[in-house]
């Protein structure tokens, strides 16, 4: 039974606030939800994290833009460049300046009295954007921002930029993942407290809150703190239920394989060369764990060339002496002929 605490994560998105259907349908894709029709759950959105962030404090001045980088500038609306009627393929284009230089805002298929609303001639403005230079002159081809001085003082001046997929933009999808955050329970704390003091990680709930509501791009960079946080908390969940598996599958009769050994002693007659005691290890481990009541569960890692084929051989052997019969199967043709 899921606890109690949890069910606000697993509720439909479609219960926060400005999420409907087509909305929700465009985060399954984004998600990767692959049940059919499935809705995506307030969890999986909380668990989109960004993958950088748009800092609005980086105002450089039109003349010391660096091209590509997201950059806002206070300026000053000079003059509107529509394109001729009918024309579709020439860009809208507005001329504004600060005192360092000029700049202009293109945008293409425009609404020409919905952008004489937002920026009108004379008005000073806060733009931000990606600029770019092009045969000497700033441009920046469709702000992301556009607002008054007052507008700018409640825009965030840190914001997280996600990926994202057709359909949903990143203002809208920002909005919800802080609305999905707001649902978030105060989980109690799994983490060992010296391990937290140790490394110096917040809580789960105040490691998300720094990766969506970052306060600077340290805030979301792999090696911050709220990441780290929240990797170990991937990390811990994905082994208790590894754990969890493993008990309840062991719990689960198996069948008993004891044999005479009289094949695998065959085997060492004809081999030419002495085992290492990691291989006769392994196989002594794996050979006891088949001779158990329960299933076997187990995994045989190592580098190439370190003998895990010739452990997979001797257990084979087991299975055969107890008149079973046993496969081999390889990913690739190049190794099933080796094993040939």
């Amino acid at each position: 039974m899921r606890p109690e605490i949890l069910n606000p994560l697993f509720e439909p998105v479609t219960v926060l606030e400005g999420v409907g259907p087509k909305l929700a349908e465009a985060m399954a894709r984004l998600l990767r939800v692959s049940v059919p029709n499935q809705v995506p759950r307030v969890g999986s959105l909380i668990f989109h994290l960004p993958h950088s962030i748009i800092d609005r404090r980086h105002q450089p001045g039109i003349a010391n833009a660096t091209d590509g980088l997201i950059s806002t500038f206070k300026v000053h609306v000079d003059r509107h460049f529509p394109p001729p009627r009918g024309n579709k393929r020439v860009p809208y284009r507005i001329n504004v300046h600060d005192e360092t230089g000029e700049m202009s805002l293109v945008f293409f298929r425009a609404h020409a009295k919905w952008l004489e609303n937002a920026l009108p001639e004379g008005s000073a403005r806060y733009v931000s954007g990606r600029p770019e230079w092009f045969n000497g002159k700033l441009n920046m081809v469709h702000p992301e921002h556009m607002v008054s001085e007052e507008e700018f003082q409640n825009l965030p001046k840190v914001e997280p930029v996600y990926p994202l997929t057709a359909g949903i933009s990143t203002k809208v999808l920002g909005k919800s993942i802080r609305t999905a955050l707001s649902k978030l329970p105060q989980l109690p704390e799994w983490a060992d407290p010296s391990l937290l003091r140790q490394e110096g990680w917040p809580s789960f709930n105040q490691a998300m809150e720094a990766v969506h509501i970052p306060d600077a791009v340290e805030s979301i960079s792999p090696s911050s703190p709220a990441r780290m946080r929240l990797a170990f908390d991937e990390l811990l969940s994905g082994q208790l239920a590894l754990a969890m598996l493993r008990h309840r599958m062991r719990k689960s009769s198996g069948k008993r394989r004891e044999g005479d050994h009289n094949l695998i002693k065959e085997l060492f007659k004809h081999l030419p060369f002495e085992l290492t005691e990691a291989q006769k290890r392994s196989a002594r481990e794996i050979i006891d764990d088949m001779a158990k009541p329960e299933r076997m569960l187990r995994l045989l890692q190592g580098d190439v060339g370190s003998g895990k084929t010739i452990v997979a051989l001797i257990a084979m052997l087991k299975a055969v002496e107890c008149g079973e019969q046993a496969a081999i199967m390889a990913p690739t043709e190049i190794l099933a002929r080796q094993h040939l």
